[in-house]
């Protein structure tokens, strides 16, 4: 197992971490990141930076990058934004004008990256990023943010295909289907709201609860009341990893029973370590499973990230690590193919990726998004992660309706 070594400031901007050996600065590429370390966001903030940390050490070990003749080290300089949006543009000015970074890795969250996405852009340097979905990030017209991700709105389509297949097992037709949605009042799960809202009117479904919920989500006892009196057939949920760790609990608490439970931030809210019995047959969004079969040179394939990244942290890692990885790898075959560590040289080169990763497929669009992966879909069975959509991948087919309560 390896070890971060963190050198905390005296200053109010956080903490520094250095992740890298002592080598010459002339041979080091360093990349700046600003992410979650404390606050709200500190759970998946840790998960990024350990997505980040690992495979930085990986490449290293493995030789470091090829830029032209010359041969380079990474290095990561991370500031802690403590969850909080003006923080976390004070950081990248401080990254870029301070530092003299001249590239960038994402935050988590959409938010956070919203609000350091036009710092990016009014320096022109590149950010290649891992954890913000929101769509609106891509509709700015931005010329710098790169995401590896899939956007918001397409992380619980395949939840609602998924429903719809399966509308026959609860006796109905598609277009019969009732839906509640109970989403957090910020840019990412605004996002999930609506992706399901259109994919849902495609088919047919109605939405009988449309909730927005608070953005220090701890309570939703009062969205769940009206569920228990309507008895829609699918439930959707989205408040990051407070908000699914609340849903399950007081849906288990309250005794609420949908056929159809679909949620994102399942992993990241460690709802089947916390509430084992009470987390089965959740449907759960995610950006990546350990069942996919991609390979890349770097980790392989999925299983052995995961065996790499549970010998160095001690835990299975989320999505949000897997990703965090990806787009470290995604920078350094970006620098190797621009032959330069010019910023424009590698926003270019960016521009033009087309690789496959231990993640999945990535290729950019003219905004920046990732058009070559896809969701996928896992339900919590037998106290696992459970991979039922996209069919293609699936291990196992999903159980709808779900056993009501007196039958668990």
């Amino acid at each position: 197992m390896f070890h971060v070594r963190t050198l905390m400031t005296a200053t109010a901007l956080g903490a520094v971490v250095a992740l890298a050996p002592a080598v010459q600065a002339a041979d080091v590429i360093t990349l700046g990141a600003a992410v979650s370390l404390t606050g709200k966001y500190s759970t998946n903030g840790k998960n990024t930076q350990n997505g980040y940390e690992l495979t930085t050490k990986l490449i290293n070990d493995n030789g470091g990058v090829k830029v032209g003749d010359k041969t380079y080290k990474i290095q990561v300089k991370y500031y802690d934004d403590e969850s909080t949006p003006a923080r976390g543009v004070e950081l990248a000015e401080r990254l870029i004008q301070q530092d003299g970074v001249k590239l960038v890795l994402g935050p988590y969250s959409s938010g956070m990256t919203k609000a350091m996405a036009p710092v990016i852009e009014k320096y022109k340097v590149p950010m290649v990023e891992a954890n913000g979905a929101a769509r609106s990030l891509f509709t700015k017209g931005y010329k710098y943010l790169f995401a590896v991700l899939n956007t918001s709105d397409k992380y619980l389509a395949s939840a609602v295909t998924l429903a719809a297949e399966n509308a026959g097992n609860l006796g109905k037709k598609p277009d019969q289907l009732t839906v509640a949605v109970a989403v957090q009042n910020d840019p990412f799960s605004q996002d999930i709201r609506s992706g399901v809202i259109e994919d849902a009117k495609k088919v047919g479904m109605k939405i009988v609860i449309d909730d927005e919920l608070p953005k220090e989500l701890s309570d939703m006892s009062a969205t769940l009341t009206k569920v228990k009196a309507l008895k829609p057939d699918m439930l959707v949920v989205s408040g990051h990893a407070k908000g699914a760790a609340t849903a399950v609990q007081q849906i288990s608490e309250m005794k609420v029973y949908v056929p159809i439970l679909a949620m994102t931030h399942c992993d990241s809210a460690k709802i089947i370590k916390k509430y084992p019995k009470a987390s089965e047959y959740a449907l759960c969004a995610a950006q990546w499973d350990a069942a996919l079969t991609y390979k890349d040179k770097l980790f392989g394939d999925s299983a052995n990230f995961v065996k790499m990244f549970k010998a160095a942290y001690n835990y299975d890692p989320p999505y949000q690590a897997a990703e965090s990885a990806a787009a470290v790898e995604v920078y350094a075959d970006a620098i190797s193919r621009a032959g330069s560590l010019d910023p424009e040289k590698v926003r270019d080169a960016l521009a033009t990726t087309d690789m496959t990763t231990f993640y999945g497929p990535i290729k950019f669009d003219s905004t920046g998004k990732n058009t070559a992966k896809s969701m996928v879909l896992t339900q919590v069975q037998h106290g696992k992660y459970v991979l039922v959509a996209p069919s293609k991948w699936a291990a196992a087919k999903a159980v709808i309706p779900a056993p009501t309560w007196d039958k668990r």
